[in-house]
Formats: structure tokens, sequence, C-alpha cells
């Protein structure tokens, strides 16, 4: 098969032929990808930034959001069959320690996370499991979703834990409106009543925000995001979502919250500094979000299906993955790049 690989950090990815994955296990399920999405993670992978976090041996296919359709399974599979579209959970899980059996995935002792531990989906295959692949809804196309996989249900898991604090008459600020941003918002106008604030430096993400229905847009290229924020809330907001996590998010981000309010952190590769008394007198909360589970992620594809999220995503051919990179690490990327084998 066609794969692009990294051979080194700091490199191009390589395209080049590479062993097809097969069937190893009673649970193995091999996906033949119909569109892997492109995320800023992989940036910080090909930059190092994982090194030191995670067990793999270079070279190795990236790709943790994928979709596709079901092309062989280990002889136990009983809930997907050759020829099915699925999307893909991105961590292939054991299903029996108490994490899995709480229902959350991403904190299983065992996983394996194809894309960052072993060969992804920047490829025409994947090796999954069974635990990991959800049939589409009809009308679905692989393709178009292929981002829900880890963007989609990174936004949809933390807009659904404030969504749960957020009563009409509150307001919620979200930094950075980019691929993960802008579902956040259609996430929000579905789940509650709160006010949304989108904040961001690009015309063009503001613009996607608007459209994805967003309350208030604040252009913040100038520097001035805080204090635009605090005179549309007379004093701050009760969340804030943060999807960058680096730069002058973070405090930021701290700046806009009201007092009790809660930060969550999605982006990273910046530094939470918060001073101790600040915690005290604002009683305010700083709580992290990772990716989201199998059932979120299933919640999601059912609003996908209904109509009621939509992904804003720009197509590359596989040939064409480093261009997608470029694009991506120069903020030319507007929505989610999606990799097309």
């Amino acid at each position: 098969m066609k794969a692009a690989v990294l051979y080194g950090f700091d490199q191009q990815l390589k395209l080049e032929s590479y062993d097809t994955p097969e069937v190893e296990s009673d649970t193995d399920v091999i996906v033949r990808i119909g569109g892997a999405g492109l995320c800023r993670t992989d940036l910080h992978i090909i930059e190092g930034v994982w090194k030191d976090k995670v067990d793999t041996e270079l070279p190795y296919i990236l790709g943790h959001e994928n979709a596709g359709w079901v092309e062989d399974v280990g002889r136990s599979v009983r809930s997907v069959k050759p020829g099915d579209a699925v999307i893909v959970h991105p961590v292939i899980t054991c299903g029996l320690c108490l994490a899995c059996r709480a229902g959350e995935d991403m904190h299983c002792i065992d996983l394996q996370f194809p894309g960052i531990t072993q060969n992804g989906g920047f490829a025409e295959y994947l090796r999954t499991g069974e635990r990991a692949c959800i049939t589409l809804p009809e009308g679905l196309e692989p393709k178009a979703i292929a981002p829900y996989a880890d963007a989609g249900i990174t936004s949809y898991r933390v807009a659904k834990r404030a969504a749960k604090r957020l009563w009409p008459g509150t307001r919620c600020v979200i930094i950075g409106v980019g691929g993960l941003g802008h579902i956040a918002v259609q996430v929000l106008r579905e789940l509650c009543a709160t006010e949304i604030i989108a904040v961001d430096r690009s015309t063009d993400a503001l613009k996607l925000a608007q459209e994805c229905g967003a309350h208030h847009l604040v252009d913040a290229s100038d520097g001035g995001g805080v204090e635009k924020v605090q005179e549309l809330t007379k004093g701050g907001a009760e969340a804030v979502i943060d999807f960058v996590g680096e730069g002058s998010a973070i405090s930021d981000a701290v700046a806009m919250l009201k007092k009790g309010g809660i930060y969550w952190v999605v982006g990273y590769g910046g530094v939470v500094e918060v001073p101790a008394i600040d915690y005290i007198f604002s009683e305010i909360a700083v709580m992290g979000s990772l990716v989201g589970n199998y059932n979120e992620l299933s919640e999601l594809m059912t609003m996908a299906g209904q109509g009621r999220v939509h992904l804003t995503g720009v197509e590359y051919r596989l040939h064409d993955i480093n261009t997608a990179i470029s694009d991506l690490h120069h903020a030319r990327l507007h929505g989610r790049g999606v990799i097309v084998p």
C-alpha cells in the first residue's frame, strides 16, 4: 500500500510503498481508509513534542482521525463486517480494565494509539480493533467526517461537560474557532442556551464561527481580546474553552473569567501559570479535557447524521500531505484538513 511515513523529527513525511496491515488477533479490523484528518497533534509529533511522552520507534505512519470501509475482520468480530462504512475511535482498548468498563476509553491501561504509538491512517489501510469501530449513519461519507474521530469528539466532550454548568444567561468564550472550535460552537448551541463568544485572530475563522452560530465575535489580532470580552460580559464569562493552549491564549483565558468561572484547557503547547492567591480570591477552576470516549463519538455521529452538526474541511490527496501539513502550520487551513488516499 501507499503510505506517508515519518522517518525523523522535523522532517517531511515520505510517500512510499509500505506493508499492508493484516489481521493479527481475533478482534482486529482492517479498514480501507476513505479519509484521515490532519490534526495539530500531527505537527507536534513531527516536531518531537511527543517523543518523551510515548514509546514509539521511527519510522512509522501518522494519522489518528480515520474513517473508511471495513476490509477484513478477525474471527470473533461480530459488530462490523467487510463493506461497512465506519468511523474509527482513536484508540484500541482492552475492554477489561476499570477505565474501559466505565466507558472512558482514553484512560485504558493497555491502549494502543494508531497514528501515535503505532501505524496510523495516512495510508491506504489501517489496523484497528472492533471496539473502536462505529458504523456510520446512512448518508455520511467517510472522507467528510473523518476529523470527527478526534477533533469532533474532543470538541464534543468539552462542550458537553461545559454545557452542564452553562444555564440560560451564562456566557462561554471559545478561544480558537478553527478546526475544533467551529465544532464546539455548534455543539454548545445544540446542548445549552449559553451565550457564545468566539475569539480568534483570523477573520476567516471568525466568519466560520458566525456561520456556526456564535453570538459574538471578538477579533483578537490587535491583542485586545481580554478587554473586549470583559466589556461584552461586564466582568467576565462563566466559562472559557481554550483550543489554542499556548502563547498569550492561556493568560488571556484566565483574565476573561468571572469569579467562580471555569477555564477548560484543550489546546496544548504552553504552560498554565496561575498564582495560588488568584484561585482562592476568584474561586476559578482549571479543567483539562482529553479527546473523548466511544459513546461520545457515537452521540456525535447521531447529531451529524441528523444534520445538526457540520464539519468544514479541505481535502488533500495523500501525495499532497506535506502541502497540507505546511498549510496547517502556517495557518492557511481553515476548518479541518482531510487526507484522501
